[in-house]
């Protein structure tokens, strides 16, 4: 469990503070004896890449069991998800705590609460679009699940319109491509083009680069969909 001990000295930080802090404890506490936690220094700097690990870990225990259930396709996406981005060895780790706070109620508003106060921006919206992610691991989204998503996203300060384009790039209709961009329908040529140069700033990878390449992978993914988007209503309008 070395390199457990490791990450969590230098790279949880703030989130040894508030309800992160809590259950962190909690899950670190039974993986390491007394004399290991002692090791660990107590005036940790705050690292971003790792407020987004604490945080992936909490709130993946909170969303896999939203629905009362907690199932393989979800703990292997999870899992492929950390080996992708941290590597086997890391991953394997961060899986064994995991394990351990599906075990704790997660006091949801407080922890979105803390996050928001912690991490910028782009990084909830990363943080939420990894969290449909999950809700779609077996490939049908519960209202629980959606229930639990929109209150994360509430108390982790996303505005509706951003979490509404997330939502869409995981729950279909037939105005999705608009949802993404965030504009109706009724939307004018120009103002599409407008919307399109907008979202692909705002989701632009270079957004979550202080966080490592780990996280910019997964980043690229979002604004692969903007684009996406934005092509198929160019299509549809017979836009150049």
């Amino acid at each position: 469990m070395a390199g457990f001990g490791k990450w969590i000295g230098g790279g949880l930080g703030w989130a040894f503070l508030g309800p992160l802090g809590g259950l962190l404890g909690f899950a670190v506490g039974s993986m390491f004896d007394k004399s290991t936690m002692e090791e660990i220094p107590q005036n940790i700097g705050r690292t971003q890449s790792g407020d987004v690990v604490a945080s992936l870990l909490v709130l993946s225990a909170a969303m896999m069991k939203a629905d009362g259930k907690v199932l393989k396709s979800e703990l292997e996406f999870v899992k492929n998800f950390l080996v992708q981005q941290f590597g086997t060895d890391a991953a394997k780790e961060y899986l064994q705590s995991l394990k351990i706070l599906l075990q704790k109620d997660i006091p949801v508003q407080d922890v979105a609460s803390q996050i928001k106060m912690y991490m910028d921006y782009s990084s909830r919206l990363q943080l939420l679009h990894y969290l449909w992610g999950i809700a779609k691991a077996d490939d049908e989204i519960a209202p629980q699940e959606v229930s639990l998503i929109e209150l994360i996203a509430y108390y982790m300060g996303i505005s509706q319109a951003d979490s509404d384009s997330i939502k869409a790039m995981f729950v279909e209709d037939t105005q999705s491509a608009y949802k993404i961009l965030e504009i109706a329908p009724q939307a004018t040529n120009e103002e599409v083009k407008k919307a399109f140069r907008e979202m692909a700033v705002k989701y632009h990878p270079d957004k979550v680069n202080h966080l490592g390449d780990e996280i910019k992978k997964s980043a690229e993914e979002k604004f692969k969909m903007v684009n996406q988007a934005y092509e198929k209503i160019k299509k549809e309008r017979g836009l150049k």
